[in-house]
């Protein structure tokens, strides 16, 4: 029935608690917690119809079912994620004393491609922005801020639509965002991007839902509200606003997401000199070995340093 909430997956008593604790000492995100509970319950499945139980799953028990996702057609990727989930809770129950071992430390992971972001250009990206303050009116001004601060802070979606009012204080030169586990981070805001937030704040009561734009009606948290069941604009709805706007800037909606904008913030800061470190704190990334797949941006901007600045590269061959 549509609107009920959808009931959780049975896992076994060790699993719950391998749960609870990723959300009371880890800070894991719903999002992330949902993930982990279907991938558990995925395995608990396919061990239950081979008469085992996941708690006392052996590496032979999860390398069968490692092969029979492949055989799914699932992607390494994906097939990785699950060996993850596997093995967090297969340490903590060893941490915890359940189990004296670690059977998914006989295991090798999916071998993965190299995933390379594929950012959109600095001109496309302007022109996205050109097209978003040509809307006019507050849809337009909405847009334009959304896309000026995806751009200036390379936020997660997830954080952006979610984002409170109360992180953007007027004339504040960063942003507080709160990211994955609850952690929060400052991220500069250009001037542009703080331009684009006072024009859209000054039209913002418009998204407000009609009941809190009565008097004596608490206003909403978010910057971004909305008369949804969630409160605030969802991803899906700004996936689609962007790719309406792709081709409003003749610019092909496929090549165009929040992710794929995310991606460009941390292109373009590293093609004009930014360091890895510090936008790997911008992204909110927890490990530096995340935002490393960005070196290939780096290494390419140090073969034309040296190509065009370096006395040896300019030497004429005898």
């Amino acid at each position: 029935m549509r609107g009920r909430p959808r009931e959780p997956l049975p896992l076994p008593p060790p699993a719950e608690a391998f749960l609870e604790m990723m959300a009371a000492e880890r800070g894991a995100a719903p999002n992330t917690l949902d993930a982990y509970r279907r991938d558990l319950a995925d395995a608990a499945s396919f061990l239950k119809r081979r008469g085992r139980d996941l708690p006392r799953a052996e590496a032979a028990d999860l390398r069968a079912f490692l092969k029979a996702l492949s055989g799914q057609g699932m992607t390494p990727r994906t097939a990785a994620r699950r060996l993850s989930a596997l093995r967090q809770f297969f340490r903590f129950l060893l941490t915890e004393g359940r189990r004296g071992d670690d059977p998914t430390a006989a295991l090798d992971g999916p071998r993965l491609g190299r995933p390379l972001p594929k950012p959109l250009g600095e001109r496309q990206v302007t022109a996205l922005i050109e097209a978003a303050h040509r809307r006019g009116g507050s849809e337009g001004a909405r847009l334009a801020c959304l896309l000026e601060l995806l751009y200036a802070t390379g936020m997660r979606v997830s954080e952006l639509v979610a984002l409170p009012i109360a992180a953007v204080a007027r004339g504040q030169p960063a942003l507080l965002v709160r990211g994955k586990g609850g952690k929060e981070r400052l991220v500069p805001l250009g001037a542009p991007a703080r331009r684009a937030v006072d024009a859209y704040r000054a039209l913002r009561a418009e998204f407000l839902p009609k009941a809190k734009r009565r008097g004596g009606v608490r206003d909403s948290s978010y910057l971004f509200p909305s008369r949804g069941a969630a409160g605030h604009l969802t991803r899906h709805r700004l996936g689609q606003l962007l790719k309406e706007l792709a081709r409003e800037a003749g610019i092909d909606p496929g090549a165009v997401s929040p992710h794929v904008l995310r991606h460009a913030f941390a292109t373009h800061l590293l093609d004009h000199g930014a360091d890895l470190r510090s936008v790997q704190k911008m992204l909110g990334h927890a490990d530096i070995a995340t935002t490393q797949i960005y070196t290939h941006v780096v290494k390419e901007r140090l073969v034309r340093t040296v190509t065009d600045h370096h006395p040896l590269a300019r030497r004429p061959r005898r």
